[in-house]
């Protein structure tokens, strides 16, 4: 799948990772969408280093689960490194 690819799947990757971590962030929804996106081509990049990506199918299901994986990653490791202890 192509970079673009991944940049769709990362708005919303972002978006899903949003819900999937609810409570206090600090990140807006913007950033937390721009954090998926560069998660979403992160988790594109792993998958393919793997050879689990699928670069013949758009909407596949491997596809959506590095894709979303490498947004909460990301969302996790920017919510510690942004929060005051």
């Amino acid at each position: 799948m192509s970079w673009l690819g991944w940049i769709v799947f990362g708005l919303i990757a972002g978006a899903l990772a949003k819900m999937l971590r609810p409570g206090n962030d600090p990140a807006g929804w913007l950033i937390t969408i721009i954090i998926g996106i560069l998660g979403s081509m992160l988790g594109g990049f792993i998958a393919g280093v793997i050879g689990f990506a699928k670069p013949d199918s758009f909407w596949s299901f491997s596809n959506w689960v590095f894709s979303i994986a490498g947004a909460v990653l990301l969302l996790f490791i920017y919510s510690k490194l942004t929060t005051k202890r």
